[in-house]
């Protein structure tokens, strides 16, 4: 068979399966499969594929078909500048965390200090405490997550990455690994509440660690805890981020008034328009 017929052939099975991008997963999956980038399809579509490179596709292909995320089938997920590797213990990195990257990145340059220090809260993958190791010079990064086998993804795509001596891994819940002082505290906590988890699609209700998805009756459980603990390990004036749900903006906000111990509470939007991240500063 030919790359061209392989490619429409899977397209077809994919889409009567419900998948949402089927033509895109059917050219990553058999570019994952070759070796090669996806142009090359477009390039030399009529490549012949030879039977044991398409029962490998296919087996991929099967896997697709019973909604198991793309991510977790190749083993990676790009993020920020970089390509990260994730498996079925970790959150498949989003890019509407890039915008939590993004708004951290432009706080840093108010912070007069030779020493910036930064604490990420359920690293997960390592996404954010990665994409800010490679941006910040001579910051010092603390990460924390609750799960072993979550911090040993995070730990190989830093040393994979080169980032592995800028980034201190603490195993632990939120804040318990850490009894310092950071500048800025970030994180990206899980924030979906009973009833909405259950109407998740298939690909990551089924899939996705709901331990990183799932936030309780409201889904602002993890943001009540971490608002509350987070000024205790700020420095006068640190900052406090939050990756939040698109409609959770002005519940979160109110936490954070509520608490006494936060001032300039402002919203970030994504590049859609939706509110996702919020940020609070520590009252001296």
């Amino acid at each position: 068979m030919i790359v061209r017929d392989i490619l429409n052939e899977s397209t077809k099975a994919l889409e009567a399966a419900g998948i949402p991008s089927p033509r895109l997963d059917a050219e990553v999956l058999l570019s994952f499969c070759l070796g090669c980038e996806r142009l090359e399809f477009y390039k030399n579509p009529a490549r012949r594929i030879n039977d044991k490179e398409l029962a490998v596709f296919q087996k991929l292909v099967d896997r697709r078909l019973k909604w198991e995320p793309v991510a977790y089938i190749i083993g990676r997920k790009e993020f920020w500048s970089f390509v990260l590797e994730v498996n079925n213990s970790v959150l498949i990195p989003r890019p509407d965390t890039e915008v939590l990257v993004e708004e951290t990145l432009n706080i840093i340059k108010t912070i007069n200090s030779a020493e910036i220090k930064i604490l990420d809260i359920g690293t997960g993958s390592g996404a954010i405490a990665l994409a800010l190791a490679k941006e910040i010079t001579g910051a010092k990064i603390t990460a924390t997550d609750i799960s072993s086998a979550a911090l040993a993804v995070a730990k190989k795509n830093a040393r994979n990455l080169g980032l592995d001596s800028l980034i201190d891994f603490r195993q632990g819940n939120l804040l318990e690994p850490v009894d310092d002082f950071f500048d800025i505290i970030v994180s990206n906590p899980p924030y979906i509440a009973e009833e909405e988890y259950r109407n998740l699609p298939r690909g990551v209700k089924d899939y996705e660690p709901p331990e990183t998805l799932l936030a309780g009756v409201q889904g602002t459980e993890f943001y009540e805890k971490i608002i509350n603990q987070a000024h205790d390990h700020l420095k006068s004036a640190g900052w406090l981020l939050l990756e939040i749900g698109s409609t959770q903006a002005a519940d979160i906000k109110k936490i954070a008034e509520a608490s006494g111990r936060y001032k300039d509470i402002s919203v970030r939007n994504d590049y859609a328009g939706r509110p996702r991240v919020i940020k609070a500063r520590r009252i001296n």
